[in-house]
């Protein structure tokens, strides 16, 4: 099975697991999880001995329940996408985006598990699996989930830029509700290999998904701020919120590791942006939509943003800086 693949010819870095390593996981999940029934089922036995047979069926049917399907749910829930095969195996269970999953995703997979795993066996899953170009069994599709690799060769997995400084924190209030994943897998793409696209592919790329962000947020980018580097502040806004709801507010990081707290406070040392509220929203058009934004060459050189660095001695005044956030030549 390939590596994920945007539309726009991006290889993402997490790869989706093989059809081997997910039946070891799943068969190590299985052992497990009828060696906890069989156990639980026997001492149940013994403690209901005396009741009649209606009672004992009805506690049998639930001791299914609650051991092979609701068990299963609520570890995936409890450790983000990882059982104890699949943590293992080396893999995980994400979304179709790459961030973690969460109750309603594993529910879905529980629910649809019980006849593709349970009832049949996992013949249908397998099948599912072949079928399927990422790997994926019907669960998977339904509840919009993923098995990755998680131990992948090192220097692989290409990791999200951090935003400038002057933009940490920008859009601590922005509205990302309405953005779908399948555009945040674009914007995730484009961000980790910018670098590699030609300067001004990357830069009309960089304009486009960034008009795509600004019509499902209904709040303009801030003028001065490039589209690359606007994206950048949003998608790490966006993971330090996931960060938050996975792991708590004490692990919500940006890419480069510092807290949104730090961050803010290292915006506001050097002169940033603030980030004490949301994005305020810009002028409408006729139909009462956000206008779209017009994006400028570099942030502006004031106090209230750092300047673009220079370039050395003997180099064109107006070329790119190293950054990656700023347009082509």
């Amino acid at each position: 099975m390939s590596a994920l693949v945007t539309g726009d010819a991006v290889v993402l870095g997490l790869r989706p697991a093989r059809l081997p390593s997910r039946a070891l996981a799943l068969l190590i999940d299985m052992v497990v999880a009828w060696a906890a029934y069989l156990i639980v089922s026997f001492a149940l036995l013994l403690a209901t001995a005396s009741l009649d047979d209606a009672a004992q069926a009805a506690i049998a049917v639930a001791l299914f329940v609650l051991v092979l399907v609701g068990a299963p749910i609520a570890v995936e829930t409890l450790t983000h996408g990882r059982s104890l095969g699949k943590a293992a195996c080396g893999l995980r269970v994400v979304r179709d985006d790459g961030g973690p999953i969460r109750f309603r995703h594993a529910l879905v997979r529980g629910a649809m598990g019980v006849v593709e795993v349970l009832l049949t066996f996992g013949v249908v899953a397998c099948i599912a699996s072949l079928v399927s170009e990422r790997g994926r069994r019907i669960g998977d599709v339904f509840a919009g989930t993923l098995v990755v690799r998680e131990r992948v060769p090192a220097g692989r997995a290409a990791s999200v830029p951090p935003p400038p400084p002057w933009l940490m924190g920008r859009f601590s209030g922005l509205d990302l509700s309405a953005v779908p994943d399948a555009l945040w897998l674009a914007i995730r793409q484009y961000l980790t290999r910018m670098g590699q696209l030609d300067a001004q592919v990357s830069w009309t790329m960089a304009i486009r998904l960034a008009d795509d962000l600004v019509a499902r947020t209904g709040a303009p980018a801030p003028e001065g701020v490039p589209p690359a580097a606007y994206l950048a502040a949003v998608m790490a806004e966006r993971q330090s919120r996931d960060a938050r709801r996975a792991f708590g507010a004490a692990h919500a990081s940006w890419g480069g590791g510092g807290s949104v707290a730090g961050a803010s406070a290292s915006a506001a040392a050097t002169g940033g942006a603030s980030a004490s509220g949301p994005v305020a929203p810009g002028p409408l058009d006729k139909a009462g939509n956000p206008a779209a934004p017009t994006w400028t060459a570099a942030p502006p050189r004031t106090a209230a943003a750092p300047s673009v660095p220079t370039a050395g001695p003997g180099s064109e005044p107006d070329s790119p800086p190293a950054t990656g956030f700023a347009p082509p030549a």
